[in-house]
């Protein structure tokens, strides 16, 4: 008997017997298989019965049941309503069931205590945590439900990410605790706008259903390409024909300087004397150098030959007080690469893309030209 088989009679049988009584069945692994356990009363240390924190899925029949992290009911407790749980991971137990108990359906239970109704993960979302901005240093992929990040090694340690297929909450606590932010598919270079930021301990697939207030949601990220294979997908390797780094946007820097203040009346600059320097000034650096050597020349010169016209037959001045000036330039970002634009031909037809990461000497692409990895 197969176990797709075996499943599906486990599932019509406990429907059945949902009409006459409430029952429980535990299974070891996700998606109802592996060893099973199954009660139809309270249960308040699983140990006795050997499945204490072996429950990884559980389907639930006739009444609502309560399962607990802790014995007697104890610890973090989530009410599950009748029905199939493919993963006790959506609910922060995946084996972390120590009691069971059946609610009556007349008890009133807060809203807060029941496990959510949600659509299962789609098999290709993805989330990949980088420990520092701009998706540099180590990195961290998911493709389901963690509850604590400390498993892993990398809880609190998240600085950006890239999201790819579906929705994902992240949470700055264990177990979906404290603050928590959504994100849309795309790339977050910095977690600081969220205030997120080195705060990641727990994250969830959000159903595409889920009704979601906009104060959750995190600021809309740049848009991403999911460039992962497709199903039965046929991949080809063609040769890059160009590659072209594109530097980051250029900074500006201030600063302030002390300057002199207007001259007063009675300076007596020699403005005759001024004129003539700078026009020989400027002669004599055009006969240095070449190219923008000479430009830097012509203007270095005349600059001189001013200062020092000006100065013939002046008459002693009082000095004068300073004033500090604001004066700024723009400087490159550290020659940072921000990204390559990618050339490569495909059947004939050209294609540009950007890459984050320097290509190698070949890419890889679908039928259609797309690229893969």
């Amino acid at each position: 008997m197969t176990s797709l088989f075996k499943t599906t009679l486990a599932i019509a049988a406990l429907a059945a017997a949902g009409q006459a009584m409430a029952q429980a069945t535990f299974y070891q692994n996700d998606n109802y298989k592996g060893a099973t356990f199954t009660t139809d009363r309270p249960v308040d240390n699983l140990r006795q019965s050997g499945f204490n924190d072996r429950a990884a899925s559980v389907i639930v029949a006739g009444k609502l049941w309560e399962v607990c992290e802790r014995p007697r009911f104890g610890g973090h407790c989530t009410v599950l309503r009748p029905g199939q749980y493919p993963s006790l991971a959506a609910l922060g137990l995946t084996q972390r069931v120590a009691s069971v108990r059946a609610v009556d359906r007349n008890e009133r239970i807060d809203e807060s205590r029941y496990a959510p109704v949600a659509a299962a993960v789609p098999s290709n979302a993805q989330v990949i945590f980088y420990a520092n901005e701009n998706f540099q240093g180590q990195s961290f992929t998911a493709q389901s439900q963690i509850d604590d990040f400390t498993r892993y090694g990398f809880n609190d340690r998240a600085s950006s990410v890239v999201v790819l297929g579906d929705q994902w909450e992240v949470c700055e606590n264990v177990r979906f605790g404290g603050r928590c932010v959504v994100l849309r598919p795309g790339r977050y270079a910095s977690l600081v706008s969220m205030g997120m930021e080195d705060r990641v301990s727990s994250i969830r697939g959000v159903a595409a259903n889920a009704r979601i207030g906009n104060e959750r949601y995190a600021p809309l990220p740049a848009p991403v390409y999911d460039n992962r294979r497709r199903t039965e997908e046929r991949l080809y390797d063609v040769d890059v024909t160009s590659v072209r780094a594109v530097l980051a946007a250029p900074e500006k820097r201030c600063w302030m300087e002390r300057e002199p203040v207007a001259a007063q009346p009675g300076a007596n600059y020699n403005i005759g004397g001024a004129l003539a320097g700078a026009l020989i000034g400027g002669v004599l650096g055009h006969q240095v150098g070449g190219g923008t050597g000479k430009q830097i020349a012509t203007v270095g010169g005349a600059v001189a030959g001013a200062a020092v016209g000006a100065n013939v037959g002046r008459t002693p001045a009082p000095q004068v007080a300073g004033q500090d000036v604001q004066k700024c330039e723009s400087v490159p970002s550290q020659a940072k690469t921000e990204f390559w634009d990618v050339t490569y031909t495909f059947r004939g037809q050209e294609h540009t893309i950007q890459t984050t990461s320097q290509p190698g000497r070949t890419i890889t692409v679908n039928g259609q030209g797309e690229p893969r990895v």
